[in-house]
């Protein structure tokens, strides 16, 4: 649909039509649609966010060589003021939190265009937000202080979370023609409001921006109505018709979304079960962790020389593991974006690489109880925000599969897996 849009858009026949951005959140997404219109498109640029966000600030004169700092050196500078910060007060266990709660947090912070200490204090949140309180927050936006003054004395601008903060400042005071007339986004739901708050303000007033979402897939821990991120469209179309994936699986989708996890989404639209039937999900408990990547690699080489298929897993460390035991030929969806083949091809990648995407098969290993959610989020943000953040990513990867779904795990099965036994095909090896 958002190809199809983004078309019309551009269409010289058609009225109001004019140069067109089609905006994906990742680059796998991104390569995904460069390669199904190829030749298709006139007009059009497809581009992610990050690549457009560089391309307007270089635009600006203000996007240097290494200019955003990367996720690694992120982590390891916020580390370094929390250790700071925590020099300052008495002891006591909010320090005792990992970096990564910190970081997460000042990846908030940034997310939603925060950009002063009295508006994060009096900021509503849902998850670890109700019991961060103000006390808290104070030695939070400490640690970010601390972590953007050592950034700029490393020589990095931005990180990628507040990258969008300086554009949408940019955008505000450029008088310039603006370079496109119409913004489509595609899986907008993982956009952070201030993402999108950047996009509104980089097209003219004759512009216009369509968005396309799935709040059910929102999986970046985002979890607002995209109206609180400043979009009023004049007209919602909800697209409630599943064309993707057969009965059996898109019930078992339905199953997840429907778990305690899933309470309170905004803008939650229910889909209508499909009319083509299939197999149900297969779910296989195996031993040990080594009998599950063995399994995994040999029901995935034999599949894909047949069809498109896709492992997916929750972790980087996972899919490096699974790495080993597949095919050199094997497509990682993380690092080559623009590869992709018309057929039979085996792909591997993160839940959150796939986004948007859909392969024939999927398979979904490592669905064990100690290993989703992922106990390190648990022990950062509490067992509630890591069932809903990792319940998030059950569904994308389920809802991937056009008509056979496979998942595994050992010991006992995740407790975010509908229990509801008939949605599967239970088989132990």
């Amino acid at each position: 649909m958002a190809i199809l849009r983004a078309a019309q858009l551009a269409d010289p026949e058609l009225p109001e039509h004019g140069p067109v951005l089609l905006l994906t959140f990742n680059k796998a997404l991104g390569g995904y649609i460069r390669k199904i219109s190829e030749g298709r498109l006139r007009n059009v640029k497809v581009e992610h966010y990050h690549l457009f966000a560089r391309g307007y600030l270089n635009s600006r004169g203000l996007m240097s060589y290494n200019a955003i700092v990367s996720p690694t050196v992120r982590r390891s500078l916020i580390a370094q003021a929390v250790t700071e910060v925590k020099a300052r007060y008495k002891p006591h266990p909010f320090f005792e939190r990992t970096s990564n709660f910190f970081d997460t947090e000042v990846g908030w912070i940034a997310k939603n265009g925060i950009t002063d200490a009295d508006t994060y204090f009096k900021a509503e949140r849902i998850g670890r937000g109700e019991a961060l309180g103000e006390s808290f927050r104070k030695i939070v936006w400490q640690v970010r202080d601390h972590y953007i003054e050592k950034r700029s004395a490393r020589g990095f601008h931005y990180d990628w979370d507040d990258i969008s903060i300086t554009v949408t400042e940019e955008l505000r005071k450029d008088n310039r023609p603006r370079l496109y007339k119409h913004i489509v986004i595609d899986e907008g739901q993982d956009l952070s409001p201030q993402m999108l708050r950047s996009l509104a303000s980089a097209i003219p007033d004759d512009g216009t921006i369509t968005f396309f979402g799935d709040v059910a897939q929102q999986i970046y821990g985002q979890r607002v109505s995209w109206r609180a991120a400043g979009l009023r469209p004049p007209k919602i179309w909800e697209f409630n018709e599943n064309y993707r994936n057969t009965r059996e699986i898109a019930a078992l989708g339905l199953a997840v979304a429907k778990m305690d996890y899933y309470r309170d989404v905004a803008d939650m639209v229910a889909p209508t079960a499909p009319k083509a039937a299939g197999a149900k999900p297969t779910l296989v408990k195996v031993k040990t962790e080594t009998d599950e990547t063995k399994l995994v690699a040999e029901l995935a080489k034999t599949m894909a020389k047949q069809r498109s298929v896709a492992v997916l897993v929750r972790t980087v460390n996972q899919q490096n593991g699974l790495r080993q035991a597949l095919p050199r030929t094997t497509i990682n969806l993380r690092e080559d974006g623009n590869s992709w083949i018309d057929g039979p091809a085996l792909y591997l990648g993160t839940y959150h690489s796939a986004k948007g995407l859909e392969f024939d098969a999927v398979l979904l290993p490592y669905l064990s109880d100690s290993l989703f959610p992922d106990p390190a989020q648990v022990a950062d943000f509490g067992k509630d925000e890591a069932d809903a953040n990792d319940g998030r990513l059950l569904y994308v990867g389920v809802t991937r599969a056009k008509t056979d779904l496979i998942i595994t795990f050992q010991g006992e099965r995740s407790s975010l897996l509908p229990p509801n036994n008939s949605l599967y095909t239970e088989i132990t090896r």
